[in-house]
């Protein structure tokens, strides 16, 4: 007999197990699955999506809950208000479940977990919300800047503070355009190996249609023409090409580093934040087993991710060392053509991959990692030669973290900008700031993550 499948006692016992531990992120839900074999691929996706949207909606969700529950979610028992939660996603943003399985299956759920005595309050409010379900009464959007940051915060699922900030830096549309783009369904994007030539990623990129049961879908990415978007995945394990060092998984935004980078055969490139060795290993790859790559991170683990993939894209030019960026090495003075400080920041460009980030980030965060920055800039402007390039790149989207870091370093450090225009994809040429050495990549502008790239010469 074939075991029977609880998919949302699956998602709920992923999404309780993460309000015990404090903690919400996307990670969670897949390390949970990864460990569960015995599911097929369409449970796992089930359970993935809900898991996943109840985190990334959950501001959202509470908004609409609170319209139609009597007591408010932050009261709420934590079983109860997880429960009503993933059956308000199901209602609002799950068009397979129909609302009465998504009210019946919570109040079941309610019922399994010892709770009975609240199925009744389950189901009247979920009731109540797939009764009202197209006639939510969202805030209003006003006229003036703060009423329709407050309503972008609700209807997108975002930080109120963060709301405000970027449409107060940036303006409303492109808060709108970012916050939109985050709750978009995200490809896995790739970046294939110069070891394998057009025909041979020709073939490699057929088998790899057939993975998941036909189910995955490959399409080239419209930003640069060695990346490759995949919808559709699963685990990316056992895709075609990964285990032999094919392809890595990048974003297009940091691919965009080698690019500005421009690194030269024979070079030596220091990447003082590597983990997970995405940039380090494209400019070893750039080099065409030249030269050499000194990756460093603080973290052990981190290590030896990025010594794995190392290995597994097959680079000998790579060396992965443990190392505390915040301290100076004097064995690294004036030893790099190329320095990459891909540093430590609030992550705020990346929330569509990583919407826990929204969760655990407060607006404190921005001044203490610019902080850090400047720090970690400190100590390692003068490993780079004179002449010589650094790179500095986050994957936020903060005037504190990026704009003034430029101004910062460029008014303390010997180095000039870099036009970096020619080093661009044509479609970015056009920002003002290219020429002034910097580039800051908005959400979704280009259909890319959030991300800045700065460039910077050595001149004494």
């Amino acid at each position: 007999m074939a075991m029977q499948i609880n998919e949302r006692d699956i998602a709920f016992g992923i999404l309780m197990d993460m309000e015990k531990k404090g903690v919400r992120e996307f990670a969670g839900v897949k390390h949970a699955l990864d460990r569960m074999d015995y599911l097929d691929t369409k449970s796992k996706a089930f359970i993935k999506y809900l898991a996943e949207g109840t985190i990334e909606r959950t501001i959202t969700l509470d908004y609409i809950i609170n319209l139609y529950a009597k007591t408010g979610t932050a009261k709420m028992n934590p079983n109860i208000r997880c429960i009503i939660r993933m059956g308000t996603f199901q209602i609002m943003y799950m068009d397979s479940v129909p609302d009465s399985a998504a009210v019946n299956e919570s109040v079941k759920l309610v019922i399994n977990h010892g709770l009975k005595n609240l199925k009744g309050f389950v189901n009247g409010v979920l009731r109540n919300i797939a009764r009202n379900k197209d006639n939510i009464d969202w805030p209003d959007p006003g006229v003036t800047r703060s009423t329709k940051s407050a309503y972008l915060a609700i209807r997108y699922s975002q930080p109120q503070w963060l709301a405000d900030k970027w449409s107060s830096d940036y303006g409303l549309d492109k808060t709108l355009t970012a916050f939109k783009f985050f709750l978009e369904p995200r490809p896995v994007t790739i970046r294939f190996s110069k070891r394998y030539k057009a025909e041979d990623i020709k073939s490699l990129v057929a088998k790899m249609k057939t993975a998941n049961d036909g189910r995955i879908v490959l399409k080239a990415s419209p930003v640069l023409p060695y990346a490759l978007n995949m919808y559709h995945t699963d685990n990316i394990m056992y895709i075609p090409g990964f285990s032999e060092g094919a392809w890595i998984v990048q974003d297009v935004s940091s691919m965009l580093v080698g690019e500005v980078a421009n690194v030269k055969p024979g070079n030596t490139v220091i990447d003082v934040c590597a983990a997970p060795g995405g940039k380090s290993l494209h400019a070893a790859d750039n080099m065409n087993g030249t030269g050499k790559v000194i990756a460093c991170d603080i973290s052990e683990n981190k290590c030896m991710l990025i010594q794995e993939n190392v290995r597994r894209m097959q680079l000998d030019n790579v060396e992965v060392r443990q190392n505390d960026a915040s301290k100076h090495r004097e064995e690294f003075e004036n030893a790099a053509d190329v320095l990459l400080c891909d540093l430590p920041c609030t992550g705020l460009g990346v929330i569509g991959r990583k919407p826990d980030i929204k969760m655990n980030t407060e607006p404190a965060a921005i001044r203490a990692l610019q902080e850090k920055q400047r720090e970690i800039l400190s100590c390692v402007w003068d490993y780079v030669k004179v002449g010589g390039t650094l790179v500095y790149s986050t994957c936020t989207m903060t005037k504190e973290e990026n704009d003034d870091n430029v101004a910062w370093f460029l008014e303390n450090y010997p180095f000039e900008a870099v036009d970096i225009t020619d080093r661009l994809p044509e479609m970015m040429r056009e920002k003002e700031t290219v020429k002034n050495g910097y580039i800051q990549l908005a959400p979704g502008e280009y259909g890319t993550d959030g991300f800045f790239i700065a460039k910077f010469r050595r001149i004494s």
